[in-house]
């Protein structure tokens, strides 16, 4: 028996959370139990044999938990200019400046955080806002655990177009059921003296939309630039389908046929 697969079993027969009910972002434990008819042989048999036993569902959200719960994927993404890198160097370096280019394609950051006892590794994906550099971010919308939807208050059309965001993301990550995706939402450069956004029209966005966490925040002075992504990991952690969305996969269709109802947007 190789060693990752007696560390499975290892894990499966003495780990308390396998049929775990996500609740406030912290895994509830429940006991596995695994049938008595369950032999020795197949044990030692093959990972297959394990999954007939416990069921796929019970078994993919193992296999999550242990190899990739402390990997969470966050993507940012909104208009170019309403601030999504100053966010993700405030929050990863404690950093701002005033003079950043936009980004061309993507960048990313990594962040290790601990959120209601879970140890994580954020993998903070920043991605170029402007239309001509679609085909270059959306390869890299598939597997995001995550979607943060930023926009800027001083500009109102970075609000209005957060729903195109959304679908664009839906399509291109092939989420499944994009009702129960953890999205968020950023109202950035709540430091500035006049806005065009109000906070209640972004939260009636929000709730109207999915019921969506929503902050407001400032990349230049801080301002709830932590609490969005300690959110986005409660998000992740407690989504009941994560299971499903983060199903793994080895290959990534370059063929893939766009869908039928038409377009993304």
């Amino acid at each position: 028996m190789d060693s990752c697969h007696r560390t499975l079993l290892n894990r499966i027969i003495t780990i308390s959370a396998m049929n775990s009910v996500w609740r406030q972002g912290v895994y509830q434990n429940s006991i596995i139990k695994i049938p008595v008819t369950l032999t020795q042989a197949m044990l030692i048999s093959s990972h297959a044999a394990i999954k007939r036993s416990v069921g796929e569902v019970t078994y993919q959200k193992f296999l999550i938990m242990t190899t990739k719960s402390s990997l969470l994927k966050v993507i940012l993404l909104g208009d170019g200019g309403v601030g999504k890198s100053s966010l993700m160097n405030r929050y990863v370096s404690n950093k701002f400046d005033s003079h950043l280019f936009h980004t061309i394609g993507v960048e990313f950051l990594n962040k290790e955080l601990e959120v209601d006892g879970h140890t994580v590794t954020l993998q903070i994906w920043d991605t170029a806002g402007q239309e001509r550099f679609r085909s270059l971010r959306t390869p890299f919308y598939r597997g995001s655990d995550c979607c943060l939807l930023t926009f800027s208050v001083d500009d109102n059309q970075s609000f209005l177009n957060l729903n195109n965001w959304k679908k664009e993301f839906a399509f291109y990550a092939d989420v499944r059921d994009p009702d129960k995706f953890p999205f968020v939402v950023l109202g950035n450069k709540v430091d500035v003296t006049e806005r065009q956004v109000s906070m209640e029209d972004a939260q009636r966005w929000c709730q109207e939309n999915g019921g969506y966490p929503y902050f407001e925040t400032s990349a230049k002075d801080a301002t709830n630039v932590s609490g969005a992504f300690e959110e986005a990991v409660r998000r992740v952690l407690s989504s009941e389908d994560r299971a499903e969305h983060l199903l793994p996969t080895d290959t990534v269709d370059l063929c893939r046929k766009p869908r039928a109802n038409g377009s993304c947007c």
